[in-house]
């Protein structure tokens, strides 16, 4: 079965968007009506008027499409998709932790679950979370959430101090100097360009820190040849079609390979995006009332990104 051609007349025939992150396979980033990062995205499915939604992404990225877009169907093609640094914050052991700082408000990372999103009072991509800290006065007290490494960034680019969560990503928290160092006695040329999701050493290496769609503008604006890329190797995709005439390394999770791959991204194929769209499922369903709670500080988000002109 030609996958592409099929799904190409799924989606005419049912008025389908596809939206897919930077760290899907090429295949799925080729077909998608829109490529993008964690704000992007949520920019996309918060306009979207359509009757179905397929969110080649993970499972939080799906639940934020439906909490913008309620009344449209939101697919994820593998339910299974989750996600390691939203994981790493549970519902009932945030509000344990919340309850400890009754002063501060909280900022959580877009990579939470809409449970999480009921209780903060401002979400945030790596896109934007220095400007969302930034728009708060700076006596005011705040918890970060879940991203310790990202909380970590923007505390030493604002200059505050924070009350961290202590949540990671597996997929950029496993990340080395040892393996940037070796890729950069390989191509003494490269810049070091890093995701604020890494280690606070990494970053401190880093020639350029930036969300995926920094990262991506970076290498497509700036004047060097080579770079040594610290994130998922998703972006690599996107980068060569940008900059076609340039080379791209990917810093490696380990020994065994030159690849940084997030498993649970990887886990939507092509013909997993056929079913969903064929079969109108798997759905992502959410009580009215996480909707209406978790809504709220992702449009404070986007109001104050678009103030900003972020977005």
């Amino acid at each position: 079965m030609n996958y592409r051609e099929e799904i190409i007349k799924l989606k005419k025939e049912k008025n389908a968007l596809i939206l897919a992150h930077y760290y899907q396979v090429d295949e799925i980033q080729d077909i998608a009506d829109y490529v993008g990062d964690s704000l992007g995205l949520s920019q996309k499915a918060a306009e979207a008027d359509v009757n179905i939604i397929v969110f080649a992404g993970v499972h939080f990225m799906a639940e934020t499409a439906k909490i913008l877009n309620p009344k449209t169907k939101v697919l994820l093609p593998d339910l299974q998709a989750g996600c390691s640094l939203a994981d790493s914050c549970p519902y009932d052991d945030f509000r344990a932790f919340k309850a400890k700082y009754p002063e501060h408000i909280v900022v959580s990372y877009i990579n939470t679950s809409a449970a999480i999103k009921t209780v903060s009072d401002v979400i945030c991509t790596s896109g934007n979370a220095v400007e969302i800290v930034n728009s708060f006065p700076k006596d005011q007290k705040i918890i970060f959430a879940p991203d310790r490494n990202l909380g970590g960034y923007v505390n030493r680019v604002t200059g505050r101090n924070m009350v961290l969560w202590e949540g990671a990503c597996e997929v950029h928290d496993i990340l080395t100097t040892e393996a940037i160092f070796k890729l950069k006695d390989e191509h003494p040329k490269a810049k070091i360009i890093a995701h604020p999701e890494c280690q606070a050493q990494i970053l401190e290496a880093a020639d350029y820190v930036g969300s995926t769609t920094g990262l991506l503008n970076y290498t497509k604006n700036d004047d060097a040849r080579e770079y040594i890329v610290a994130t998922e190797s998703g972006i690599l995709h996107q980068m060569y079609l940008d900059s076609p005439d340039k080379k791209f390394y990917v810093v490696p999770s380990d020994d065994t390979c030159s690849c940084n791959d997030c498993p649970y991204m990887k886990l939507n194929t092509m013909e997993k995006l056929y079913l969903a769209l064929k079969n109108e499922k798997p759905s992502v369903s959410l009580e009215p009332e996480t909707i209406e709670l978790a809504r709220k500080p992702i449009e404070r988000m986007l109001e104050i990104s678009k103030k900003l002109k972020l977005i």
